[in-house]
Order: structure tokens, then sequence, then C-alpha cells
């Protein structure tokens, strides 16, 4: 990443405060709704993921350590924790092993081929989001495929959110849920920052020293949108998005094709 123009640095700066935007502002997305943009700025997904792993724990360990630390002095029954740790194990469980092959076939995936399956999969979660049909799960079979599917999805690319939310969301209470996400999205970025170092993937550890604080005005910026958007619950706002994305990802399959 050190041979982009000076217009390519200030657009890539600019995705990552939305990228921290929508990751506190929605619960999820960093990844899903950010990488598709960067990769109109410079098409190589291993460039980015390791930048975009570390913003996830950074940010995620963070905001857990803030929401319980404010609950220390509450009553016994409602200082249990925002982290439902018994339903996590147990989507944890299913997830793992797809999770693990996903991770080796990014590895071993070649980038143009990874870049497509990103753009086609962000392709159809903006359709998704246009006609105002989210992916939900129906029943305990639907459930385990959505979360296996999710899981190694996140092991390619960092974007299966929406999937393994699909089946989340029924499951657990509405004030444990992003908490319990963003620790089961620590847990997995955790393994494939641990295959990063393994396999030798450049983490470009230089450019975090400016694109953290990027994150950082994003995040903060989400975290006062994020009560208003649950508030609004209209879906202008994502059938918005889900127009720019489509676009966006249906430019990125041409421009790979």
């Amino acid at each position: 990443m050190s041979d982009l123009a000076n217009y390519h640095y200030l657009l890539i700066a600019l995705i990552f405060v939305w990228s921290g935007f929508v990751r506190s502002g929605l619960g999820f997305g960093g990844a899903v709704l950010s990488l598709p943009f960067l990769l109109l700025v410079l098409d190589e997904p291993l460039v980015f993921l390791p930048i975009i792993a570390v913003h996830l724990l950074v940010f995620s360990s963070l905001t857990i350590w803030m929401n319980n630390r404010t609950r220390a002095g509450q009553p016994r029954d409602t200082a249990a924790g925002t982290v439902d740790w018994q339903y996590l194990w147990r989507i944890l469980g299913i997830m793992i092993v797809p999770k693990l092959i996903g991770v080796f076939g990014l590895i071993t995936m070649p980038s143009d081929i990874l870049s497509a399956i990103i753009f086609v999969i962000v392709a159809l979660y903006s359709v998704s989001y246009i006609i105002n049909r989210p992916f939900r799960s129906g029943s305990k079979t639907v459930d385990t495929v959505f979360l296996m599917v999710g899981g190694y999805i996140s092991g390619t690319s960092l974007i299966g959110a929406p999937l393994i939310i699909a089946v989340a969301a029924q499951h657990l209470p509405k004030e444990k849920l992003r908490d319990t996400l963003f620790a089961l999205w620590f847990i997995l970025v955790l393994i494939k920052m641990t295959a990063f170092v393994w396999a030798g993937v450049d983490l470009q550890l230089i450019h975090h020293l400016w694109l953290l604080p990027c994150a950082a005005v994003g995040h903060v910026i989400g975290l006062y949108a994020h009560d208003r958007i649950l508030r609004a619950e209209t879906p202008v706002f994502f059938r918005m998005l889900g127009a720019v994305l489509l676009l966006v990802s249906s430019v990125g399959i041409v421009s790979v094709l």
C-alpha cells in the first residue's frame, strides 16, 4: 500500500471512518459495508483484512469493557453482564470448523477470485436490504446452516455477519445482542489473526498508526447514532445503503472479470 497516490490514501481514510461508524452504529458491518469500497481503491483483500481485523479486536473489546464497567455498581440481577456467554459458546461450537476451513481458503485462494466472491456476497446482501427482506432463519436446521455458512464466509473475508445475526437476533435479548456479537467477532477474528501471523501475511502495522484514529472517529459518531437508528427502525436508510452497495459490488465484479 506504499505506492498509492495521495487521493487513494484520503479515500481509504474516509472509508475507515465509515467502517468505524457502521460497526458501532449498526452493531455489525465494519467489514461487509466497507470492504467493497476498499477493493475499488486497491484490489488486494489481504492488504485490508488484517487492518479491519485489528480494528474489530480493539473496538469490540473496548465497547464490551465500557458497557460492563458501567454496570458494576448496579444490583446483582442487572449486573450479570451484557454478553450471553452460554449462547456464545453454543454457536461457536457450530461455527468453528467451517471458520477454520474458510481461513485456509483465504490464505490459499487467489486475490482476484476472493475479490469476486466478496463482491457477489455483498451484492446478495444489498438486494436483501433494498427489498427489506433481510436474511431470517426459520428452524434449528436452518439456524445451523446459516451459522456454518456464516462461519465459513467469516473465515474467508470477515463478512459473514448478516447470516450469523439472522440466527442470533432470534435467540438473544435485545440488550445482550450487540455485545454478544462483539465477543463472537473478537474470538473469530483472533483465530484469523493467528492464521495471518502463522502464514506470514503482512499485517500492515505501519498503516495502523493513521487508520486506527480514522476508525475511532467513525466509532464515536456511530455510538451517538446507534440509539437513534434503533428507535427509528426505518427501512429507508438500509434501502439507500443497499442501492449503493449493489452499485459498488456490480462495478467491482465487472472490474474483476
